[in-house]
């Protein structure tokens, strides 16, 4: 058995998210039917980085599997992608060791969120960017920011139906680019919480609208309430954008 890595991109946007679910478009779903489909109807399970949820894309999704078959490890990627619908591609594929996990293996990961601040909507970018068209301070977002660079429990930004006790998790760094009428956030940590990157997106959008202080991030951290921070904005706007090992 030889255990192989892929790096894969998706398009979240007529999936159901990440994790196979009956009756349901998946990702796992898909590429595990390719996989049975080229193992002669046997299941082959995939292990990813971590689940996304629906409507969220990625560009650097990683996972892995094992199998029997004798195909050289650049070749994976061409069978792959010959077999996958065309809102998957596989990037990368290589054999790795066989006490590589994609999850349990990783070290850090790297999200954007895509905002569009245009006046009007643009149906071309409806499934890849919020549309959020409200002037907004971007000093204090930036200084908000700032406050969630750290290793703090995080359990205020994450949802409540997060089933994990330990919330603490470490933001390396959560930078803010405006590009013209675009804005992204980028975060890169150790590992995120349910919905965690959607919520700090949402927290720093209303501190751009005036309807918070940067100041009072600190308190809303402290609190360890989910009621004390901002709202979750859509998964539309969101890309695993690279796993780190």
């Amino acid at each position: 058995m030889k255990r192989l890595k892929c790096v894969i991109a998706y398009d979240g946007t007529h999936f159901e998210g990440y994790q196979r679910q009956p009756e349901k478009r998946t990702i796992q779903g898909e590429v595990e039917k390719v996989l049975m489909k080229m193992h002669k109807g046997e299941m082959i399970p995939i292990f990813a980085s971590g689940r996304t949820d629906a409507h969220v894309h990625a560009k650097g999704q990683v996972i892995h599997f094992d199998s029997p078959l004798e195909i050289p490890e650049d070749r994976w990627k061409i069978a792959l992608n010959s077999l996958l619908p065309s809102d998957i591609v596989v990037v990368t594929s290589e054999e790795v060791p066989s006490d590589f996990h994609a999850r349990f293996s990783v070290k850090g990961k790297e999200y954007h969120y895509y905002i569009s601040l245009k006046k009007d909507r643009d149906p071309f970018m409806r499934n890849y960017y919020y549309h959020f068209p409200y002037p907004l301070h971007f000093q204090k977002m930036e200084k908000a920011a700032k406050y969630l660079v750290g290793t703090y429990d995080f359990t205020s930004f994450c949802s409540a139906k997060t089933e994990v006790k330990d919330r603490t998790r470490t933001v390396e760094s959560l930078t803010l680019i405006q590009e013209g009428d675009q804005l992204i956030v980028k975060i890169k940590g150790t590992g995120f919480l349910y919905n965690m990157v959607r919520i700090i997106v949402g927290t720093l959008l209303e501190v751009g609208t005036g309807k918070r202080e940067p100041e009072e991030i600190p308190r809303i951290i402290e609190a360890k309430d989910r009621m004390q921070a901002g709202k979750t904005v859509p998964g539309h706007g969101l890309y695993l954008y690279k796993v780190y090992y």
